[in-house]
C-alpha cells in the first residue's frame, strides 16, 4: 500500500509541476505580450488620430483642421461618394488632401501626405476664404486656392503671408442633409 501511495504523491507532484511550469510560461509570455500589445494599440490609435486631422498637430493649425476622422460626418448616415457628378456646395462635407505653399515653396504642415482630411464648407474652420473657393467643383477635381494668412497667425514664417493651396476633392458625403 505504501508504494502505491508514494506513487500517487509522486504523480500529484509531478501534475503539480507540470501546471506551476504550464503558469510560468502563461507569466512569461503575457508579461512580455501586454507592453507590446500596448505599443501596438498607442500606435493604431495615433495613426487614427492624425490620418483623419491634417497629419500633424502643425498641420492641423495650417488651414484650420477638420477635426473629423477622415471616415465621415457625425451623423454616421453618410456615404462617401466620389461621383464627379456631384458638385461642392455650402454645408456640405468633403474629404480633400491638399499641398500650401508661400512663394512656390511647401511649407512645415501645409500637407495632408495624401491621408485626406474631412471639411464642412461654411464651417469657417479654415483660413480666410479657402471653403468658399471649393464650392462649385466636383470630386476629382484639383483646385488652386489662394489665402492669406492672418497677421496674428502664430508661425512667424506665415504670419501675413499669401499662400497656394493645390487641393484635390476626394469625395462629397451625401445623405446627411449637413
Amino acid at each position: 500500500m505504501k508504494k502505491e501511495n508514494r506513487k500517487l504523491a509522486q504523480q500529484r507532484r509531478a501534475e503539480a509541476r507540470r501546471r506551476e511550469a504550464s503558469r510560468r510560461r502563461i507569466k512569461k509570455v503575457l508579461m512580455a505580450a501586454i507592453p507590446v500589445a500596448a505599443i501596438i494599440a498607442i500606435v493604431l490609435a495615433a495613426a487614427q488620430f492624425f490620418s483623419g486631422a491634417s497629419g500633424t498637430s502643425d498641420s492641423s493649425s495650417t488651414a484650420g483642421s477638420a477635426s473629423s476622422s477622415g471616415t465621415g460626418t457625425d451623423s454616421g448616415t453618410s456615404a462617401f461618394s466620389s461621383d464627379e457628378s456631384l458638385t461642392v456646395a455650402d454645408g456640405d462635407t468633403v474629404n480633400i488632401d491638399y499641398v500650401g505653399t508661400v512663394d512656390g515653396v511647401e511649407f512645415e504642415g501645409g500637407n495632408t501626405k495624401g491621408r485626406g482630411t474631412d471639411l464642412t464648407i461654411g464651417s469657417g474652420r479654415y483660413i480666410d476664404d479657402f471653403e468658399e473657393q471649393l464650392i462649385g467643383h466636383h470630386p476629382g477635381e484639383t483646385v488652386e486656392v489662394n489665402v492669406t494668412f492672418p497677421e496674428n497667425y502664430g508661425k512667424e514664417e506665415l504670419n501675413g503671408k499669401d499662400a497656394v493651396f493645390t487641393v484635390t476633392i476626394n469625395g462629397i458625403y451625401t445623405g446627411t442633409g449637413s
